[in-house]
């Protein structure tokens, strides 16, 4: 009797411990599944999951001068955005270090250079250029359909000067194969009028990975494994990517001219990529300029003009003091099948049309 009533008690446990097993896994799946936004402090970094795989991080770290996201990932896990100078990968470029990831400023503003400026810049230099300092987050939440992001940030002089306060707000999505960042942010100048002198140098930059630049035999500056640079006489035939405009132009040719979107494509880890940037009908300059270069900087810049007009053009912005104006942008990065322009004319409708 003894033994059947210790045996009832063993295979209860067994029972219990199964059921406690299966309710344990089943929470762990449900913490993975859909979007989540999680905080590292110590890093300076929040990073933004879906369905468990990291897609991006937004990061204030004190060497680049400015809040970015990186890396920026594909659904399937590809990194789209140029390691260096944060994370070197072997055969990249190691130019620009003031291009990093997914970001946002201007090289002339208030007669301050924020597009430049990197630790690279020398003591002696530092006057002439201005920084975005990373202020506070204002709000975070995910659910099983996107996650938003919304933080405050200062633009702020050499002396510690702040001219502009800026608010982002993040909406991040998955549609299919689709990853799509909406990017909404808000300037409001302080004490003093904050002038934007027409340049080629800004606005939003993308610095792509070395496999989704246009092919060139430029001679190169590439990183080894170590970060080390090494060059090269001649371009490297890793590079795949194409320029396509809204307007039809593609490659070199949709440098310095306008449209409502632009895409490059190209092959990474054998897979096709397309990443996509959609302006906003109620941006200052839209359509805007593309600052879109082959060796890997993917920028829109509807502030710049001159240049990109050949002097037909000029807009020399002003912001006066105590007013706002706000720059919406849509990012889309898309894996497996190159995007059609039908499809990326539907994406820029619906932008246009929620924000």
């Amino acid at each position: 009797m003894i033994k059947i009533i210790l045996f009832r008690i063993y295979k209860a446990r067994i029972i219990c411990a199964c059921l406690f097993l299966t309710w344990y896994v089943s929470v762990g799946q449900q913490q993975k599944a859909g979007w989540q936004i999680i905080e590292q402090k110590n890093k300076k970094q929040i990073d933004i999951l879906a369905d468990g795989m990291l897609l991006t991080s937004y990061c204030y770290y004190d060497s680049i001068r400015k809040p970015i996201l990186f890396p920026i990932n594909t659904i399937s896990g590809i990194s789209i955005t140029r390691g260096y100078p944060i994370a070197p990968v072997a055969g990249e470029r190691a130019d620009h270090p003031h291009h990093t990831g997914l970001w946002l400023n201007y090289e002339f503003v208030n007669g301050l250079d924020f597009w430049n400026n990197s630790t690279s810049i020398p003591l002696k230099e530092r006057l002439h250029y201005g920084t975005i300092r990373h202020d506070k987050i204002i709000s975070s939440k995910s659910t099983g359909r996107q996650a938003e992001l919304t933080v405050a940030a200062d633009w702020i002089t050499s002396i510690g000067i702040v001219l502009l306060k800026e608010e982002t707000h993040y909406i991040f999505r998955k549609n299919g194969h689709l990853f799509i960042i909406d990017r909404i942010t808000t300037l409001t100048a302080l004490g003093t009028d904050v002038s934007f002198k027409d340049t080629k140098d800004g606005f939003l930059g993308l610095r792509v990975a070395r496999e989704l630049e246009m092919p060139s035999k430029e001679p190169l500056e590439l990183t080894d494994i170590h970060g080390n640079v090494t060059k090269v006489s001649e371009g490297d035939n890793s590079a795949t990517g194409l320029y396509l405009s809204s307007e039809g132009l593609s490659g070199d040719a949709v440098w310095g001219t306008r449209g409502r979107w632009c895409m490059l494509y190209g092959k990474k880890a054998e897979s096709n990529i397309s990443i996509c940037i959609i302006d906003h009908p109620k941006n200052t300059g839209y359509p805007t300029y593309w600052h879109a270069r082959g060796y890997g900087l993917f920028a829109a810049n509807p502030l710049g003009q001159e240049i990109f007009s050949k002097g037909k053009e000029k807009l020399n912005f002003v912001l006066h003091a105590r007013k706002s104006v706000a720059f919406r942008f849509r990012i889309v990065v898309a894996s497996e099948n190159k995007l059609e322009p039908q499809q990326i004319n539907n994406l820029a409708d619906e932008f246009a049309s929620n924000f």
